[in-house]
């Protein structure tokens, strides 16, 4: 199964392609309707600010694609990081409407009593909600790496696939039918990021 990587020039392409290359899964970049189209499996990278992204996919042409391939054709999708965030309806951070592929908005992380810095960079344990296509049932904790400023709020509880304590007890995965995303880094999470990009595409 090939993975098609959305290149909208906001997101570190190369080291996904470096990542799927190491764990045996072809992938390629693609940037325009023509290779949407063709995809059998999509990643959605992102990194920087929400609005910036959304203009980069609107003036590339690549919103209708996408909700082509992922609601009609219902391909399966991994959002990283901001890509992630897209999926939201809305986002705090900025005024453009997002994909809206799963029903919430993005908040900034509030670092509350505890003081905590903000953004959130460095490795923490996450805890799965619920067995999907992106974390099995384990005992073994899961550690990945984060760099944000924002988080998911899902509407529906169900669509909440992982979260990790960050002063509040936050939502950092989404899964729901084909529609799935990560907020940390699993490409530069060691082996915890192999099993989960593994999973994804060999689902």
């Amino acid at each position: 199964m090939r993975v098609s990587i959305v290149d909208y020039g906001v997101g570190n392409i190369a080291a996904l392609l470096n990542m799927f290359e190491y764990i045996g899964v072809e992938a390629e970049a693609v940037s325009d309707h023509a290779g949407i189209s063709r995809a059998e499996k999509l990643v959605l990278p992102g990194v920087g600010a929400f609005d910036r992204a959304m203009e980069n996919l609107r003036s590339r042409g690549l919103v209708d694609p996408l909700n082509e391939a992922v609601q009609v054709r219902k391909l399966p999708v991994l959002g990283i990081c901001l890509g992630m965030q897209l999926m939201a309806d809305h986002s705090e951070e900025g005024e453009q409407p997002g994909l809206g592929w799963i029903e919430g908005a993005v908040v900034q992380l509030d670092p509350g009593e505890a003081r905590l810095k903000v953004p959130h960079v460095g490795w923490s344990d996450i805890r799965p909600t619920a067995a999907t296509v992106l974390f099995p049932v384990t005992s073994i904790p899961e550690r990945f790496y984060f760099v944000h400023s924002y988080h998911f709020v899902c509407r529906h509880a169900g669509d909440v696939a992982a979260r990790v304590s960050y002063g509040d007890d936050i939502c950092v995965a989404v899964s729901k039918d084909n529609v799935h995303g990560v907020q940390f880094h699993p490409e530069k999470s060691h082996r915890f990021g192999m099993r989960l990009l593994t999973s994804f595409a060999e689902d």
